[in-house]
């Protein structure tokens, strides 16, 4: 993508519904221009367009959660993509990181199999030069685009893999990492259960919230792939426990000045990324 889509992003994750002759104004470009950004950013299933409108879908839907700390999740991923080699098979949950891995495996690692049980990944990457997708059938929750259950798990017996990466939704000292969804947490335990290594891929905001559920144990997790704005004490608690803890920087982009505004305050007071 380009930085201008990715600023695109930036502003939706802040408004979460924006006027199209906004963003061109804010970002100093056409409404044409504008508009091929977001069939492309649609394309992708980062947005949806409606009457003149970008808008994101409900939480749960994973184009929306790559959105917020998009460059960040984006650096994670690619961190995380060079831990894998050409020709390996590996296992990828459904989060928002996990998707931008797969896109950076299928675009650059020849011959990676994806063993995945979204359809939202499966759908993303379908076009990138090395694609090589196993999606894993089972009960399909329409807005997350993953699917879960018992067949999910079933199927997911066949496959070995070395390394299995999963997201989280929130963490717990007591436990680890934790879950919202309680078939989708389910789900990824099972997967987990027939990989060697189990990696997390996740922005370090989650470190911040708790999920309903018990995902995986912090004793069972061999890496965390993370930005630098983890907290010193967690990251001694995770190495303490023997999980390798990777970081990326977390500094974001200077923000575009719309053309012509000399400045002043954006148009229904949407500020510029920042």
């Amino acid at each position: 993508m380009t930085e201008r889509q990715d600023n695109i992003l930036e502003l939706l994750a802040r408004q979460t519904r924006i006027d199209v002759s906004v963003l061109a104004e804010v970002l100093g470009v056409s409404q044409v221009t504008i508009r091929k950004d977001l069939d492309h950013l649609e394309e992708l299933g980062f947005i949806r367009r409606e009457h003149g409108y970008a808008l994101f879908g409900p939480m749960e839907d994973v184009g929306r959660r790559m959105a917020v700390n998009y460059e960040i999740k984006r650096r994670i991923a690619k961190a995380a993509a060079e831990t894998v080699e050409e020709g390996e098979t590996v296992m990828i949950e459904s989060g928002s990181c996990c998707a931008l891995l797969a896109e950076e495996l299928a675009n650059n690692k020849p011959g990676v199999m994806i063993v995945t049980n979204s359809a939202f990944i499966a759908n993303h990457i379908r076009h990138a030069p090395y694609t090589n997708v196993v999606l894993l059938g089972g009960e399909y929750q329409n807005i997350s685009q993953v699917m879960v259950g018992s067949m999910t798990s079933k199927w997911a017996e066949i496959f070995l893999s070395k390394k299995f990466f999963v997201g989280t939704d929130g963490f717990n000292e007591k436990f680890g990492f934790t879950g919202t969804d309680h078939l989708r947490t389910q789900t990824a335990r099972d997967m987990a259960a027939n990989a060697d290594e189990i990696i997390i891929l996740t922005d370090s905001d989650k470190f911040r919230r708790q999920g309903v559920e018990g995902l995986v144990r912090t004793e069972q997790v061999s890496a965390l792939f993370t930005d630098d704005r983890i907290s010193p004490q967690m990251e001694d608690f995770l190495k303490e426990k023997e999980v390798a803890v990777y970081k990326v920087a977390s500094i974001k982009k200077p923000s575009p000045v719309p053309a012509g505004t000399g400045g002043r305050p954006s148009p229904s007071g949407l500020s510029p990324v920042a």
